[in-house]
């Protein structure tokens, strides 16, 4: 499938897609566009960072599958800043923040992703306006899924980890 295209030539996005993190092992993900949100934020459980090559580094887990709260992969990425960012109730929050590609639909781009417990949060992801600017997209807030699912090779040999509860 072409990417979705505006008269104008942007390409459109649905109010929530499927995307890929192919470096941080992650094929598939569903999440929600968010254009109140300036940076995008990927829900992250047990954060720990740690140093490599004398630069600040982070390691978490996430769920990759809405609702199935068994399986988790565990992700590691460089620390390319820490900010404080409002959250959805108001409160300010230091976050690290990490810069990694994604791919959604035929369009792989870098982008800055705030690290986040999203715990009550019905989506894992909100893909936030920045990203949507540096892709040229436009978003159709009526429609969802607009955009194939991403079928990608991990980047960088970063295959997941997969956990499943239960196992060791």
């Amino acid at each position: 499938m072409q990417a979705t295209r505006s008269d104008d030539g942007q390409r459109i996005v649905g109010w929530r897609e499927w995307l890929a993190l192919p470096e941080l092992g992650i094929r598939r993900l569903q999440c929600k566009i968010d254009t109140g949100a300036r940076t995008s934020a990927l829900h992250a459980l047990d954060l720990e960072t740690f140093s490599r090559a004398g630069r600040p580094h982070v390691r978490f887990r996430l769920y990759p599958l809405h609702g199935d709260e068994r399986t988790s992969i565990a992700c590691s990425a460089a620390v390319s800043d820490q900010r404080q960012i409002r959250s959805s109730n108001g409160q300010l929050e230091r976050r690290y923040v990490i810069v990694t590609p994604m791919v959604l639909g035929q369009v792989r781009q870098e982008i800055e992703i705030t690290l986040a417990d999203r715990g009550p949060m019905r989506f894992g992801m909100l893909l936030g306006r920045q990203s949507l600017i540096d892709g040229s997209w436009l978003v159709d807030p009526a429609r969802a899924f607009v955009n194939d699912r991403p079928a990608v090779p991990f980047g960088n040999g970063n295959q997941p980890r997969v956990r499943t509860r239960g196992q060791g």
